[in-house]
């Protein structure tokens, strides 16, 4: 322990871990160690202690070829149950098959909060490119998923909204290097309430109006059957009553 630490509780070191283990959120990244402290914001000693005690749980990876870290196969071994409980076990078949079909990667969100949470993703096995690839986090109110997740809801209201009903699907333009188009369609669980959001995003040039059009009703057949699957409570206390 160095002197500017605060000494250690089992409490203190379960907070950390938990924190070393956020800190690969999003797109599977492999972090170095200085890396890794950088951005958990510790100490590269007390970073060490904590990566190495979650190797040892199965929870982190490290490649014994570059000592880097990632997440390891013991997490995805706890979170089965999780995801069967929601019911992504039995929908991700039906989430791959529409990635294949349609040669984009599918994501399914789920409102938390004020944002929408990407939870899975679904890439097709031709024709990727991390356009595809959407924000862990988008806001419900600025994003296609967010506008799919709430037109369905007693928050929505207005002509955005209404448009969004109409049509059946959300439009997000996405300003960047290579302009990015977004779509979105509900999923509605077994009691009609929206669960979640299925989305497809890529460079508009390719995503254009035409194949839009074309994408719009393979989602919504996807949703229509991955809906059953779920229920609204386990995405959210009260969002169906927003």
């Amino acid at each position: 322990m160095t002197a500017t630490e605060p000494p250690r509780s089992g409490a203190q070191a379960v907070d950390r871990a938990v924190f070393v283990l956020n800190c690969f959120q999003g797109g599977d990244p492999e972090l170095s160690l200085s890396e890794l402290a950088q951005r958990a914001g510790f100490p590269v000693s007390t970073t060490f202690r904590l990566a190495q005690a979650l190797v040892r749980g199965r929870l982190l990876d490290q490649d014994p070829a570059t000592d880097r870290y990632r997440i390891g196969h013991g997490l995805a071994c706890l979170a089965r149950p999780a995801l069967s409980r929601l019911g992504l076990d039995a929908a991700a078949p039906h989430l791959y098959a529409l990635a294949a079909g349609i040669k984009i990667t599918v994501s399914l969100s789920v409102p938390d909060a004020d944002e929408a949470l990407t939870l899975f993703q679904a890439r097709p096995p031709i024709h990727f490119c991390h356009n595809q690839i959407p924000q862990e986090r988008r806001p419900l109110r600025a994003s296609a998923v967010g506008h799919a997740l709430l037109a369905h809801t007693t928050a929505a209201d207005g002509a955005l909204f209404d448009t969004v009903r109409r049509r059946g699907f959300a439009v997000e333009e996405i300003d960047s290097e290579e302009p990015i188009r977004a779509i979105a369609v509900p999923v509605l669980g077994p009691d009609k309430q929206v669960w979640g959001a299925l989305g497809v995003q890529a460079r508009a040039v390719r995503l254009d109006h035409d194949l839009v059009r074309a994408v719009i009703p393979a989602m919504h057949r996807i949703a229509v059957r991955i809906g059953p699957y779920f229920h609204t409570a386990a995405a959210g206390d009260g969002f169906g009553a927003a």
